[in-house]
């Protein structure tokens, strides 16, 4: 069994690794739109939810989607287009926006 000591340093050497390796990370934020003219029901709810709550002069609320990604620093713009394409949006009815960080 391990002592205190040992657990400690090999926590300091994890802990040193993770912030190597944390300075090659960023941060991309995905956000994901209902493209014009598809109607959007949790908007409508949303909108509906504050007139009911005596917020007049809301004219529409359209709900977004946020995705964040942290990834390495290496991960092409083509990868995270990739991402979005086949996963992250459905590209019939939304549009979505890369904004890396």
């Amino acid at each position: 069994m391990p002592s205190c000591l040992a657990i400690a340093a090999a926590s300091r050497h994890r802990h040193r690794d993770s912030r190597s390796i944390a300075r090659n990370i960023l941060k991309t934020r995905i956000y994901v739109t209902l493209k014009h003219g598809v109607l959007d029901p949790q908007g409508k709810a949303i909108h509906h939810a504050l007139e009911g709550l005596g917020f007049a002069g809301v004219d529409e609320v359209r709900q977004v989607k946020l995705i964040e990604l942290d990834h390495p620093e290496a991960l092409s713009d083509e990868d995270l287009d990739a991402m979005c394409r086949k996963l992250l949006a459905n590209t019939v009815i939304e549009n979505y926006r890369i904004e890396r960080g």
